[in-house]
């Protein structure tokens, strides 16, 4: 299959980069936001299939504490960001501050207007100090959305994925419009632009979303070092103990033969 194919040659080419950002000690991080249903969590999975997660890491962070509420938003966030030679994913970042907060009033209006007054300034800082940012968009229609909505509720493997804030937000899809342009209107600026991915294809979006990646980041393959498989040891006499002294599991593959 086409799609299976390029993203297999895609995901040897991240592999190459995340070496690249080993070795030279760089420092990327990428943000992934939407709406809900928009096809994040996939692209991140197809990103990550293959990567080191000592090297690559992904940030889902949860509520915040009643602690965090109280502190300078974007701090829980700081602590998130890469040392030299990592990769960060944020699934969903500081901008829920712009989206979800916004829309379904969890913070201020006062907060709301600080936040995007902050927000390219903070992400400038990021780069003055060589973090390479990269902010991904997905978009989805209202359609599609609705019909992945459905999908998550009619599939048990699939339901732990639909919340009640997923639901709501069907209602609110407007609202969610309208913040995402204002948004747009501040933060997305020429030191740190949006890239939007058109999501409703889902294979579509993984591959543009990698491509697009992969060409902005100026890496290029590094040598792995030479490892050699030293020859195994004559025996100095070493029994296994009885098996009937450990406990195994019960063979349960051999029930599909």
């Amino acid at each position: 299959m086409p799609y299976e194919r390029e993203l297999l040659r895609l995901q040897q080419e991240l592999v190459k980069l995340q070496e690249w950002v080993r070795v030279e000690g760089a420092r990327l991080v990428v943000v992934f936001e939407g709406r809900d249903a928009a096809g994040k969590g996939g692209a991140i999975k197809r990103v990550t299939e293959y990567l080191n997660p000592r090297i690559a890491r992904v940030a889902a962070l949860p509520t915040p504490t009643e602690r965090q509420k109280t502190q300078w938003y974007f701090q829980r966030y700081v602590e998130h960001l890469p040392a030299a030679g990592e990769i960060v994913l944020f699934d969903r970042s500081w901008y829920n501050r712009a989206g979800v907060e916004r829309v379904m009033g969890f913070c201020t209006d006062d907060e709301y207007w600080q936040f995007l007054h902050q927000c390219p300034t903070f992400e400038q800082m990021l780069i003055e100090a060589s973090i390479l940012l990269r902010k991904y968009w997905f978009s989805v229609s209202d359609t599609e959305q609705e019909r992945r909505f459905r999908d998550r509720l009619k599939d048990p493997m699939k339901r732990w994925k639909l919340s009640p804030m997923d639901v709501e937000s069907i209602t609110h899809w407007e609202d969610y419009s309208r913040a995402k342009d204002e948004m747009f209107v501040h933060t997305d600026v020429p030191q740190s632009p949006w890239h939007v991915v058109e999501s409703d294809d889902k294979r579509r979006a993984r591959i543009n979303m990698i491509a697009h990646l992969l060409s902005s980041v100026p890496y290029h393959e590094v040598a792995p070092p030479g490892i050699e498989l030293p020859p195994r040891p004559s025996s100095r006499g070493y029994q296994r103990p009885p098996r009937d002294l450990q406990k195994y599991v019960p063979d349960h593959a051999a029930g599909l033969e």
